[in-house]
């Protein structure tokens, strides 16, 4: 009798510890799964992608563009290999060569959270500054419309536009102009902005509102002298915050 119970205990132990067995297993399967899962919805992808559209003035849902000019002389980052003409043309942030208005359009588009697009001449211009000053000067004599390389996909999304460039020869480069003719700017809001070697504005703010009649031009832009566009971030983000961003 004794024997008979004992075999019964070693079954009912034997069938208890194969249950157990059986309720482990999935239990670790149902773990890889989910970290499967989750590796899956972080992938890197999608984020890259969304900078590059942004980069490239693609749509992105945004009602906000960053659009801009920049000619940087150079893109070598050694402050101490530069000229002055190149120096006063850059800004060096963390080893990267950036534009005067170029760093701006940045600060704008970090803080607006706005896509951005940059206006590129559809034959390149001449860095050598010398060369550079000529051709200004030489397109504006001749009322001259560059072509500009690339498109802004869906324009007609963005109710405001902040607009940058440089002052050259007291007026904005002939590539904006050739811009404006492009693009319809029809109840849009038009908000400028700019850099210089002490000229300001010197008057393009009239001159966007000669060219875009039917838009609404801010008057209120901001502008930056050269020699303060790397310390210039604070003074953005409170013109900015000054505008409702």
């Amino acid at each position: 009798m004794k024997k008979l119970t004992a075999l019964c205990m070693g079954l009912i132990m034997v069938i208890s510890l194969a249950a157990c067995g059986k309720s482990d297993t999935p239990k670790a399967s149902e773990t890889e799964s989910s970290n499967a899962e989750e590796t899956q919805v972080s992938e890197p992808e999608s984020t890259e992608s969304s900078e590059t559209e942004n980069e490239t003035g693609q749509a992105t849902g945004s009602n906000t563009l960053v659009v801009y000019f920049s000619m940087p002389e150079t893109t070598d980052p050694d402050e101490s290999k530069m000229t002055q003409e190149e120096d006063n043309s850059v800004v060096v942030i963390d080893g990267e060569v950036l534009g005067n208005t170029q760093y701006v359009a940045y600060v704008i588009e970090e803080n607006t959270g706005a896509d951005i697009f940059r206006i590129e001449p559809e034959t390149p211009y001449p860095t050598d500054h010398d060369t550079l000053v000529d051709l200004a000067s030489d397109e504006q004599a001749e009322d001259a419309r560059p072509a500009i390389k690339d498109q802004i996909e869906n324009f007609e999304q963005y109710d405001t536009v902040f607009v940058g460039y440089p002052n050259w020869w007291g007026d904005m480069p002939m590539i904006l102009y050739s811009f404006f003719d492009e693009y319809d700017f029809s109840g849009k809001t038009i908000i400028p902005f700019n850099t210089h070697g002490g000229s300001g504005f010197s008057g393009t703010i009239s001159t966007i509102e000669e060219l875009e009649p039917n838009a609404t031009v801010n008057e209120d832009g901001f502008t930056v002298s050269r020699n303060n566009v790397q310390d210039a971030e604070p003074d953005i983000l409170t013109w900015l915050s000054g505008l409702g961003y």
